[in-house]
């Protein structure tokens, strides 16, 4: 592997984060900031940075009271010479959240930044600053790319349990050191209130911190913001926040599980009846808009989710968007799907992309498996709430769509693709072939599977036979709903190496365990 090692990386977060990581969390911690004039700004929430490129990256920060946003940035942890960035004043109009992006860095190098909150009637009144440090992308392939990718948290009403160390997985995930983390999906449980106490088979009781907003299912602008506070109360999370940028993608569990546009809520939930999923998701985006970094989501979450992120000449992430676009779930057995998972346009947006790239490796981060079967039962129809649905005959429904990009990616000799999923909570590798298919006109790739971070662990789904999938690996508990405390979280990590350009997947447990490993080499087909 020939990624350059960084000295000093781990230093700086030991020093500064420690200090931050030791601030007491104020009571209002999981609601909207209630604050006095007196006092000076903080940023107790930690900072993030996303969608990190050659020469810029985002960088987050939430306030506990009016601020403006300021950033330094510098090449040493010392700070010498730094550069400054003003950023937005951060109200109450966006949660007192801001993202500022930086520009004019150097490619490949480690950055340190600073976060300061200034108090907008008088500058000179900051609060501690607060730090943390990336990577930017290389612009040479030598250096090599690594980075980490899982999803689902907080799911299943297992929450924070600090007993066993919070959200851990995320300490483990930073110890291998990646240049990024590709999250996705599921980044909250909307629909999923977490209670302080819950029984484990053993008899034993799992414990989770709990908010108000955790309590009951999110409808409001409020409840969504405060689900995505609810994470930010693990210090592992925001440990790892300030030490690795973030790609993020979302999925159901933003709004609501196994939701699609234009879907009415009935009687016998907990949301009112006849609520409109439209008007949730419009809820949650504003709120994932505010609470993540993302290049191409406005401060009111007008933009799209769905984009490419260039990471020098190895690299090129493709996030899609399986949940904004898609026709309702329903058996799926169409023979004609003109909107399919993704929608016309995005489709052809990642068509274009594909043929556009010459990155040697081109993984497309799906928030959504695709060959593996995953039910919604709605009054005992089988609808279907992913890509496949069990028939291992010609693509039918939404799997029309996927053979006609499969087949785009063939005809136009697009090599290098590697498909990134989570969704399914259990880790899993398929390779699919058309020698096994029974739609043939495709060329050979591969899907890897992880998840999830801390929620409830499930056994292994069931495949699809259409595009030909063998599950090479596979590890998931034989029941459902296993708790984090009893393992059965996972993450996935991707190396290229800089002079090979060989791509190694590591499939991992939340300890760092590595269960499987497989390399490619680039250039070839049927790998």
């Amino acid at each position: 592997m020939s990624h350059r090692p960084l000295p000093g990386r781990r230093g700086v977060l030991r020093g500064s984060l420690a200090a931050s990581a030791a601030l007491a969390l104020p009571t209002g911690l999981g609601a909207a900031p209630a604050f006095a004039r007196s006092g000076r700004p903080r940023a107790d929430w930690g900072v993030q940075t996303g969608d990190v490129t050659t020469d810029s990256g985002l960088v987050w920060v939430r306030a506990d009271r009016p601020a403006r946003m300021v950033v330094e940035t510098a090449a040493t942890e010392s700070f010498r010479d730094p550069r400054r960035f003003l950023g937005p004043l951060l109200g109450a109009d966006s949660d007192f959240t801001g993202t500022t992006r930086l520009h004019g860095l150097p490619s490949g190098e480690q950055i340190h930044y600073r976060v300061l909150l200034a108090d907008p009637d008088d500058p000179r009144r900051t609060g501690e600053p607060v730090t943390g440090t990336f990577r930017t992308a290389p612009a040479k392939r030598r250096q090599g790319v690594r980075f980490v990718w899982s999803g689902d948290l907080a799911g299943q009403g297992w929450g924070i349990n600090e007993s066993i160390g919070g959200y851990r997985i995320f300490d483990a995930m930073a110890r291998t050191d990646p240049d990024f983390f590709l999250c996705s999906g599921d980044n909250i449980y909307a629909d999923g209130p977490i209670s302080a106490t819950a029984a484990l088979p053993d008899g034993s009781v799992y414990r989770s911190l709990t908010t108000e907003a955790k309590s009951h299912v999110a409808i409001t602008l409020d409840d969504y913001r405060g689900n995505f506070r609810y994470n930010l109360l693990d210090g592992a999370l925001r440990r790892f926040n300030a030490q690795v940028p973030g790609i993020v993608q979302w999925d159901d569990h933003e709004v609501r599980n196994n939701w699609y546009p234009g879907e009415v809520i009935g009687g016998g939930t907990p949301y009112p009846a006849g609520t409109r999923l439209n008007d949730l998701a419009r809820n949650s985006r504003r709120a994932f808009a505010e609470y993540f970094p993302v290049s191409t989501l406005g401060a009111r979450a007008d933009g799209r989710i769905y984009r490419t992120l260039h990471h020098g000449p190895l690299l090129d992430v493709f996030v899609l968007d399986m949940r904004t676009y898609r026709n309702a779930n329903s058996p799926d057995d169409q023979t004609t799907d003109p909107v399919g998972i993704l929608g016309r346009a995005q489709l052809e947006w990642l068509k274009r992309e594909l043929a556009a790239s010459r990155a040697e490796w081109k993984v497309i981060a799906n928030d959504m498996p695709l060959g593996l079967v995953v039910p919604d039962p709605v009054e005992g129809r089988p609808d279907f709430e992913a890509v496949a649905q069990g028939d291992p005959g010609a693509p039918l429904g939404r799997e029309l769509q996927i053979a006609e990009l499969l087949r785009f990616i063939k005809h136009r000799r697009i090599t290098g693709t590697v498909w990134l999923t989570a969704d399914v909570h259990h880790t899993s590798a398929q390779h699919y072939d058309p020698s096994r298919a029974a739609f043939k006109d495709f060329a050979p790739f591969w899907e890897f599977v992880s998840g999830p971070l801390n929620a409830g662990a499930f056994p292994a789904s069931d495949l699809d036979g259409t595009f030909g999938p063998d599950r090479v690996f596979v590890k998931a508990p034989t029941v459902s709903n296993v708790s984090p405390a009893e393992g059965y979280q996972f993450f996935g990590e991707v190396d290229i190496d800089g002079a090979s350009g060989e791509l190694t997947v590591r499939l991992r447990e939340y300890d760092g365990t590595v269960l499987f490993t497989r390399t490619l080499r680039p250039g070839l087909v049927g790998q």
